[in-house]
């Protein structure tokens, strides 16, 4: 269970070409140099190259050429698959992160010299695909982040790439997807407005905090003809304009809910108020979102308990459907009445020929005596059963 002193699990997703790879290092250089070494996972099985070191490594145990040729795959869905095959170990790396995390105390009672090891981490940094659908809307993903949240505090940093999302329309994609993420993880998220040193997220700020000024910009545009408007007034298109009008109106009550950080993976800057973001999720997590993780953990425990006591009702039901037909049953030296069912139902011989008051092996002889009358088996056959049937009689 996690406590105020475990570590925080910083999971980075972002587009494809957003710099999620690029901030990884930075903030895992960051942290070196607070004297604050993390505990990092590479969750990527593409990636040639990282520029960081990773404790655990995907690539280490998968192959993700290998399962592309063995499953006849494309590139998506190798990584897919190999996702898919690396969360069976997930119980292995939760193992691993918690020996790390809560390391034994030293025995008393030991002569052996102690061995010197590293502090425990304050920071696991997780490194994702760059599809990033495959992670969030993969069941693979949604074990590995569930899995996380169950031990340590999660944070899901969204990583933004800022000069893509200086129009009104990509800026609201990006929201619309951060959203998404959000209601889907039911976890703490950061926006990082990665980039800066090419363009400031200043405006980003503006548009999450004051209506107006997405207005404002949304207007401009539509006067530039940005959404596709013919004429010499501009215009553009009333309905992409009234569509990012309405969606602006529906996600302010989003914006309240997110901390919103500018970074330069390149430069460093900002990496100082992420890490205060993050510290900040760091207490949502254990105010607000842990509590109803343990809430939905309880409800699969108990729904699990009751499917567990369910199949073994069935079970029970069907050992007492083979029991059918007889009168009683006998449990130590006292006779037991069977149900009011089974006392109704009697065997009827005329349904039960076999079920005759006679000797079994006379009975058994008599039905191949009538099969060899009848032709049905031949004569080598016949003998080796009535022998068969008068070695039965003499034992």
């Amino acid at each position: 269970m996690a406590t105020p002193t475990q570590p925080v699990a910083v999971v980075c997703v972002g587009m494809a070409g957003s710099g999620k790879t690029t901030f990884m290092q930075r903030i895992n250089n960051y942290l070196h140099l607070q004297k604050t070494k993390p505990y990092v996972l590479n969750l990527d099985p593409a990636v040639l190259k990282v520029p960081f070191q990773p404790n655990i490594d995907i690539r280490d145990s998968i192959n993700y050429k290998e399962v592309m040729k063995q499953y006849n795959l494309g590139p998506n869905g190798g990584i897919l698959t190999s996702l898919n095959l690396f969360a069976t170990k997930i119980d292995q790396i939760i193992a691993l992160l918690e020996k790390r995390a809560n390391p034994p105390p030293p025995d008393a009672s030991s002569t052996k010299p102690v061995a010197t090891t590293a502090p425990p981490p304050k920071h696991i940094l997780v490194d994702t695909p760059g599809q990033i659908e495959v992670f969030v809307w993969s069941a693979s993903g949604s074990i590995l982040l569930e899995s996380l949240a169950s031990s340590f505090p999660t944070v899901i940093a969204y990583i933004i790439d800022t000069p893509r999302t200086a129009s009104t329309s990509t800026f609201m994609s990006n929201m619309l997807y951060a959203c998404s993420i959000l209601y889907k993880t039911k976890l703490p998220m950061i926006l990082v407005f990665n980039k800066t040193d090419v363009k400031d997220a200043e405006f980003a700020r503006e548009w999450m905090t004051d209506f107006e000024k997405f207005q404002d910009a949304l207007r401009e545009e539509e006067s530039r003809g940005v959404f596709g408007g013919e004429g010499s007034g501009g215009g553009g298109s009333g309905y992409m304009s009234s569509l990012l009008n309405s969606m602006s109106l529906v996600l302010e009550e989003f914006y309240a809910h997110l901390s919103m950080v500018g970074v330069s993976a390149m430069s460093g800057d900002g990496i100082k108020e992420f890490f205060e973001a993050v510290e900040e999720k760091r207490q949502e997590f254990e105010r607000d979102y842990k509590p109803e993780l343990e809430r939905r953990r309880k409800e699969r425990e108990e729904e699990s308990a009751e499917k567990k006591k369910d199949d073994l009702t069935r079970f029970m039901r069907d050992m007492k459907m083979e029991g059918r037909g007889k009168e009683t049953a006998v449990r130590g030296d006292a006779p037991v009445d069977v149900s009011s069912e089974e006392e109704e139902e009697e065997m009827d011989p005329e349904d039960y020929p076999d079920a005759e008051r006679e000797d079994p092996d006379i009975t058994l002889r008599k039905r191949y005596e009538a099969a060899l009358r009848a032709g049905k088996i031949d004569g080598d056959e016949a003998a080796a059963q009535n022998a068969a049937v008068r070695g039965m009689r003499m034992s």
